[in-house]
């Protein structure tokens, strides 16, 4: 597909490039706009591939929803990057993603999953539920302890407390894809095994609700 200036959307330093098909960025979009851009939208294409942005130095917030980017996924070191959403594409290691991130990102505080296997809520599967979700909060907290909003909810400091002392144990297993689990292989049962169970403190309804009054106690809203 042809790629030019008419398909760039430029409002001082945010640059959109939304919904045009293409499977890597273009260079001439880094070439142009790379050293201007603070904030970059690359929502709605078909990339496989973020290899593009090592020409957009100083980004800081990036928006690439909607796309196909998977577990490969490589972001060049973007240092003042303090906005991430890689909603709706096909990340299913949280492990290896978070480890990526923590090393390329150091300044990441808003990241945004959802509609990722990585990320187990109904957005993806009817049979997560909110246990499942708490526990990939905690371990994504663990390894990336300056959040301050994840997904759609702003960090408190319970949660903050809780990933401390426990994050490293809600480890997110990749899903098996079923071309590699046999038939009748215990591996095959329900993804919801795939989860280490929360803390007796964290399962009790009663902690659980405390929590998340705390949580709406310090401000939904993006500060």
């Amino acid at each position: 597909m042809a790629c030019s200036d008419s398909m760039v959307t430029m409002n001082g330093t945010q640059v959109s490039y939304i919904g045009h098909d293409c499977e890597d960025i273009p260079e001439f979009l880094g070439k142009k706009y790379g050293f201007l851009a603070r904030r970059l939208d690359l929502s709605f294409n078909q990339l496989r591939s973020l290899a593009g942005l090592k020409a957009f130095t100083g980004l800081e917030e990036l928006v690439v929803d909607n796309n196909l980017l998977g577990n490969d996924l490589q972001l060049p070191r973007l240092p003042t990057l303090h906005t991430l959403t890689l909603n709706k594409n096909q990340l299913t290691d949280i492990e290896a993603l978070l480890e990526h991130l923590a090393e390329a990102t150091p300044s990441l505080q808003y990241l945004s999953l959802l509609g990722n296997e990585a990320c187990p809520n109904q957005l993806v599967s009817l049979d997560k539920d909110e246990d499942d979700y708490q526990r990939y909060r905690y371990f994504v907290l663990h390894k990336l302890p300056t959040l301050k909003f994840l997904d759609t909810r702003k960090v408190c400091k319970t949660e903050q407390q809780e990933a401390e002392a426990r994050g490293a144990f809600m480890k997110v297993v990749k899903p098996m894809s079923s071309d590699m689990v046999a038939p009748g292989d215990p591996k095959s049962e329900s993804s919801s095994t795939l989860y280490t169970p929360l803390p007796r403190g964290s399962r009790d309804g009663k902690n659980h609700k405390e929590s998340a009054m705390r949580c709406v106690g310090t401000g939904a809203g993006r500060q």
